[in-house]
C-alpha cells in the first residue's frame, strides 16, 4: 500500500471515528431523556410497545487490587501476571 493510500486510509478512519463520536453524544443524549421521564414518572421500569426499558441500581462487589497490593506486596507479586497486547493507535 502507497503512503497515499495509508494516508487516505487514515484521512476516512478519522472521519468516520468523528461521525462515531458524534453519534454516540446523540444516543448519550436521547438515553439521557428517556432516564429523565423515567425518574419524572417515579418508576425504574417502563414497557412500551415492543421494549421494556429499565433503569435501575446494581449493586456489584469487586476485589480491591490496590488495597490487597498495599497491605500484602508479597503475596500480591506472587500472583501477578504480565499480560501483553498490541495497541494500535493514530495520532
Amino acid at each position: 500500500m502507497s503512503t497515499m493510500n495509508i494516508e487516505k486510509n487514515i484521512k476516512d478512519f478519522k472521519e468516520l471515528q468523528r461521525m462515531s463520536e458524534e453519534i454516540a453524544a446523540e444516543m448519550e443524549a436521547i438515553k439521557d431523556k428517556i432516564k429523565a421521564e423515567m425518574s419524572e414518572r417515579g418508576t425504574d421500569e417502563i414497557i412500551t410497545g415492543e421494549y421494556k426499558i429499565r433503569y435501575k441500581t446494581v449493586k456489584s462487589s469487586r476485589f480491591d487490587t490496590k488495597a490487597f497490593k498495599e497491605a500484602h506486596k508479597d503475596l500480591y507479586s506472587a500472583f501477578v501476571k504480565d499480560n501483553i497486547t498490541t495497541r494500535f493507535t493514530i495520532a
